[in-house]
């Protein structure tokens, strides 16, 4: 039988969470075969901080160029390194079952976020957790941090930073929930856009490989990233301007919170709104407009000079 070539990263994240999809592939498709095939992105070569690479998809381009060239036949990624603006050969064919999108504060001393002593060095690669934690303990130092979720937890061991934070799901994905402290509630701590999810991307005229993948599609999860991705398609939020975006499902009914900040912290537009599942971009699309009409975009502009004290501190 032929082997359904998979593409990848080669960190641990991305290995656990491309396992994690061909073993419901396996159980979905009995006697399928697949083979991993890792590729090194620009993200995985290039250590400077996220925020200060101005473009989409550092995680994702060289992977998903692979499946268009037909090397590998399908691609498994973190749903939110997936930009909206894929090349138009390619389709997010799959999001399997979304895992939780929280995020959570590591360290290991057992201390909560109100429990950190003033002067605490907290490390993070995301401006979005940034600035909410600027707002929440402005007496802290927030620092950039980078590497994979393993050498960040280990930075914080060997007290090079005093608390991290992370996504909950690359966590427990690589079996290391232990070293969570605290999680923080989605409309508290608004995560990012597709958080917790995995995106499983083939090429839009391979009904072949659409059809299997399909067989593990979550319809919830599925209309949970559709609100979200709409969403920030239309505010254009980018690594650049912290966006926090989720939505919830319950019963047949959509809740999309969505959060934006000025750099310093000090402004905070929250905007909460509830559609049906069936109309999840439809949702997304309304509360980017009003977002934008209650002044994302003039909070987006100031941004910039932001970054640039990131860049030295990084």
């Amino acid at each position: 039988m032929k082997f359904i070539r998979v593409g990848t990263r080669g960190s641990r994240l991305a290995l656990a969470q491309t396992g994690i999809a061909i073993a419901a592939l396996k159980k979905a498709n009995p006697g399928a075969k697949f083979e991993i095939v890792t590729i090194s992105t620009k993200g995985d070569v290039d250590r400077r901080p996220l925020f200060t690479m101005d473009e989409k998809g550092i995680f994702e381009k060289e992977v998903n160029e692979a499946v268009k060239k037909g090397e590998v036949d399908f691609a498994v990624h973190s749903l939110k390194d997936v930009p909206s603006d894929m090349a138009e050969e390619l389709v997010v064919a799959c999001i399997p079952r979304r895992a939780r999108p929280n995020d959570v504060l590591v360290n290991d001393k057992g201390q909560k976020l109100a429990e950190l002593p003033a002067g605490a060095v907290v490390g993070t690669s995301s401006l979005r957790r940034a600035v909410q934690l600027a707002r929440a303990r402005p007496d802290l130092k927030v620092k950039p941090i980078r590497g994979n979720v393993e050498t960040r937890v280990k930075k914080v061991i060997a007290g090079e930073y005093d608390a991290i934070v992370l996504a909950e799901a690359g966590l427990g994905r690589i079996g290391m929930k232990d070293v969570i402290v605290e999680r923080f509630g989605v409309r508290d701590f608004v995560p990012a856009p597709g958080q917790g999810a995995i995106a499983i991307v083939c090429r839009r005229d391979d009904k072949k490989t659409m059809t299997l993948l399909r067989r593990i599609e979550d319809p919830k999860s599925r209309a949970e990233i559709s609100a979200e991705r709409a969403l920030i398609e239309k505010v254009e939020g980018g690594c650049r301007f912290p966006l926090g975006a989720v939505a919830v499902t319950r019963g047949g009914k959509l809740t999309l919170y969505a959060s934006v900040f000025s750099a310093d912290g000090s402004k905070n537009i929250k905007v909460a709104k509830t559609g049906s599942v069936a109309g999840a971009e439809k949702l997304g699309g309304r509360v980017a407009d009003i977002l934008l009409k209650q002044g994302a975009g003039e909070l987006a502009e100031g941004w910039r000079e932001a970054v640039e004290e990131w860049n030295k501190k990084a």
